[in-house]
């Protein structure tokens, strides 16, 4: 792979209950461990920004191959949603994905070549996937 871009972060205190900083200092976070997990909430955590991540950069995915296509992408949106959980027969944890994509100025068909076309080129999608389950679902096509 040919480096085009480094982000650099620096995570410390506690793992989940501690801080995460980029070195530019455009990112400063307090992690807390969600509720659901016995943590008191109070901060972001590792799975938050991992779906932050992976929606911003499948939308950006869908914006270009969209552009190369020379569709309209009015209105159109990515929402991700990072399962954390326990492996089965395991100690260890993991990790499973939802994409939600919104596309209203597309019909289906167009949708899902675009989606599948971004799938392929998305930096997150390549690095998840083989590695965690990765569910893509359309939500909102034109009619």
């Amino acid at each position: 792979m040919k480096t085009l871009y480094t982000a650099e972060a620096l995570a410390s205190g506690e793992g989940r209950e501690g801080n995460a900083r980029t070195n530019d200092g455009k990112l400063d976070v307090a992690l807390a461990s969600p509720v659901e997990l016995g943590g008191n909430g109070q901060g972001t955590n590792p799975e938050q920004l991992f779906a932050a991540g992976y929606a911003a950069c499948f939308h950006s995915a869908l914006r270009l191959v969209g552009r190369k296509a020379r569709v309209d992408l009015s209105d159109s949106a990515v929402a991700a949603k990072i399962h954390f959980g326990a492996l089965e027969g395991s100690e260890g944890y993991g990790l499973a994905a939802e994409l939600e994509i919104a596309l209203p100025a597309l019909d289906r068909e167009t949708a899902e070549q675009l989606v599948a076309k971004a799938h392929q080129i998305c930096p997150y999608s390549n690095a998840t996937r083989g590695n965690i389950a990765v569910d893509i679902k359309l939500v909102e096509v034109a009619a």
